[in-house]
């Protein structure tokens, strides 16, 4: 590799890119104070949150006693939260509006039977907000009927239009209860990508520059690893600014070791799409690299993410010469939970799909806290691993087309 031969880490900046997510960061530096507790417990090593030392972003320090090491790691999010909430400041019109669009865009390209072909988990999810907003379409209007129809028993019969107020009465019911049903947060997450076919907005181009901006100056310092963590749409995210930062020489020879790690990737559901020329250039560019480590950790007890499916292969941009990266594994919720622990959470698809960053009663070689905590880099930690058997290479991707 171009970096610093580090295979010991006792400094390490850790970048985290969530995925289309309105809340506020602080929410994941609770879940990794609670988990890693928790993981500590487990497995017998020590954990301590402290709050952020460094400038810049929101964030928080970490100091582990782990394997014998210790290590100092300093966190940061980079947020996009304020671009997810302004692209769902959408009434219910334009909400049903995002709808059609959204399924036209995935159906009329092909997209949606190309997505099937991998993993019918994630495009259940896709298609549960279409259904469950037209369902809600479907309520309201019936009662908007029966609510005509008596009032037209008994009064004149024009009365019966007045039922129509039921429509937006119910709508809005549901609509304040998403917290519950996640069908508007869905349709917003979907529709945001959707909605240009594939092809980053030109705010989100933005930021996605300025993240650029503060890992290559963390590559400047002296630490020993430079981990970018992308969960979710925030693993596509985090390819397309690693191919950046590569492209443009930024990564210095000498500099610390530099690691990706994704986990729980939806990067077919863009990439798949007509206008993605950028993403599928940034795969392409990033599977060939030997100056960065990228682990791929998906589970197929995630319903929400395309589990062991290489994100390269199925896009279908893999180089004819071979590529390097990613290395899929597998976190085998099966196995690294406990039955009690498995049965409490295998119908609660949105917690599952943020198991990869929480505790595990018998973590195998993933453990997120050993990796951001621990004083082996992301490369050492997984030389000699093979990747999963059950992974999935075919490339079914209809558009392959590269941005130039």
């Amino acid at each position: 590799m171009g970096q610093r031969a580090h295979n010991q880490v006792h400094r390490r900046r850790v970048f985290y890119i969530p995925g289309y997510d309105p809340i506020h960061p602080r929410r994941y530096r609770e879940l990794y104070r609670k988990e890693g507790a928790a993981q500590a417990e487990l497995s017998g090593y020590e954990i301590d949150l402290k709050p952020k030392q460094t400038k810049g972003r929101y964030g928080w320090h970490v100091t582990g006693h782990i394997e014998g090491g210790k290590v100092d790691a300093d966190f940061e999010v980079l947020v996009w939260s304020d671009i997810v909430r302004d692209s769902m400041a959408q009434g219910i019109v334009a909400t049903y509006a995002q709808l059609v669009r959204t399924a036209w865009a995935y159906i009329a390209s092909g997209a949606l039977w190309r997505l099937m072909r991998l993993r019918k988990g994630p495009v259940i999810a896709a298609l549960y907000p279409v259904l469950f907003l037209l369902l809600q379409l479907v309520i309201a209007c019936v009662s908007a009927y029966g609510i005509g129809q008596l009032l037209a028993m008994t009064l004149p019969a024009w009365t019966a239009w007045v039922g129509l107020v039921m429509v937006p009465l119910v709508l809005n019911w549901f609509r304040k209860r998403d917290g519950k049903f996640f069908a508007y947060y869905l349709m917003h997450d979907y529709a945001y990508s959707a909605r240009s076919k594939g092809a980053n907005p030109p705010e989100l181009e933005t930021r996605l520059a300025e993240f650029g901006g503060v890992i290559a100056a963390a590559l400047q310092s002296d630490v020993d690893e430079v981990l970018v963590i992308g969960h979710s749409s925030g693993a596509h995210l985090g390819v397309s600014i690693l191919a950046d930062l590569i492209r443009s020489g930024r990564v210095p020879e000498d500099g610390p070791a530099l690691s990706f790690l994704s986990l729980g990737q939806v990067v077919p559901m863009v990439s798949f799409l007509p206008e993605a020329h950028r993403l599928r250039k940034d795969l392409q560019d990033l599977c060939q690299r030997d100056d960065i480590t990228w682990i791929d950790v998906t589970a197929p007890g995630d319903g929400c993410a395309f589990a062991l499916c290489d994100p390269v292969c199925v896009s279908g941009v893999a180089p004819a010469t071979g590529k390097k990266w990613p290395l899929v594994v597998s976190a085998a919720f099966t196995q690294t939970l406990s039955p009690a622990r498995w049965k409490e959470l295998r119908w609660r698809f949105f917690r599952l799909h943020f198991q990869y960053l929480c505790a595990f009663d018998k973590p195998g070689d993933y453990d997120y806290f050993r990796i951001t905590a621990g004083p082996a880099t992301l490369a050492a930690r997984y030389e000699g691993r093979v990747p999963s058997k059950s992974r999935i290479e075919k490339p079914v991707n209809k558009f392959t087309s590269l941005a130039s």
